[in-house]
């Protein structure tokens, strides 16, 4: 979904427009919703030394982990609407939590303005783990119903999804652990806490080592990791994975909310900041405040068929 016309035409307007002189000003919060060492820290750091770059102005990530994200996210629209602070978003998660139960925020309630992101969700397995491919595993599962376990990030989150997705796919009947974060998730899979996880591509980039890629849930092999198979090579149809944006309060002004949207986009369109992204297992979408309204609109009604048939719509 790369725009790059429009990433053009923003990179052209944004010198020219007075207004990005006047905004941003200062140092600007810069807020995950996870803990340190997920995608949605490290697509962040990724995103900082550019941000400094385009406007001068430091964006300073902070943690307020809890809930699977609704910790933060249910505070966001108490936070002061000047710019100055910004809030990682994530999808499914902001529309399955609030779908199952109360969680302190509706969808509606989050203000996007970018979605910049998408990341595929994948098996991961300890280095020296028994299972040397996702048929072993398969058949473990069917084996021992209930034993093996998959560490994930959150509950009603991508990985959540593509784990019932999984099991009613492979036939067979695994237990989830959710964690605060991807960072704990898979830490787990690296102590062997669990006995595999499902986690993003991503993760694979810094933990080549302690754990194994089994499979991962796109339409086509991710170009970081060009030897590990798609689910639907395999004979299982499953593509899932997980968006990252950014939120802003819904005090916010409109010209602030383009205006974060324009730098974003522009950050996205940098060609060094495409291989970094691309080189860590990640795959850019260009979604923008002016493309918000659809985009949303669509993913409701995609999520919503999923929360249903997995029995989590009830709301």
């Amino acid at each position: 979904m790369r725009k790059f016309a429009i990433a053009a035409a923003v990179a052209a307007s944004f010198f020219a427009t007075p207004a990005f002189a006047e905004y941003p000003e200062k140092t600007i919060n810069y807020i995950i919703a996870f803990n340190a060492g997920g995608e949605s820290d490290i697509s962040a750091r990724f995103q900082q030394p550019f941000f400094e770059k385009l406007t001068g102005q430091q964006a300073v990530i902070q943690y307020l982990a809890g809930a699977g994200g609704a910790q933060a996210w249910s505070q966001l629209n108490g936070m002061e609407g000047d710019g100055y602070t910004i809030m990682g978003t994530n999808l499914p998660h902001t529309i399955l939590q609030p779908m199952e139960k109360d969680v302190g925020y509706e969808t509606d309630d989050l203000t996007h303005v970018y979605f910049f992101h998408y990341t595929p969700d994948a098996i991961f397995v300890p280095a020296d783990s028994e299972f040397q491919d996702l048929q072993q595993l398969i058949e473990h599962a069917k084996a021992n119903p209930g034993v093996v376990t998959f560490s994930g990030s959150g509950s009603n989150s991508s990985n959540h999804i593509a784990k019932e997705q999984f099991d009613e796919l492979a036939g067979v009947t695994t237990t989830y652990v959710p964690f605060s974060g991807t960072g704990p998730a898979v830490t787990a899979i690296l102590g062997s806490q669990t006995t595999a996880g499902f986690n993003y591509v991503t993760s694979g980039v810094n933990n080549s080592e302690g754990m194994r890629m089994l499979a991962v849930a796109a339409d086509e092999r991710v170009k970081a990791f060009p030897d590990v198979p798609t689910f639907k090579e395999l004979g299982i149809d499953l593509v899932g994975g997980a968006y990252r944006g950014i939120a802003v309060p819904a005090s916010t002004p409109e010209d602030i909310r383009q205006k974060l949207s324009d730098i974003i986009g522009e950050i996205n369109a940098d060609p060094a900041f495409i291989k970094q992204m691309e080189d860590a297992g990640f795959v850019l979408t260009d979604i923008s405040y002016e493309d918000m309204p659809e985009f949303m609109a669509e993913k409701k009604a995609e999520y919503r068929a999923i929360g249903e048939k997995l029995g989590i719509a009830n709301r």
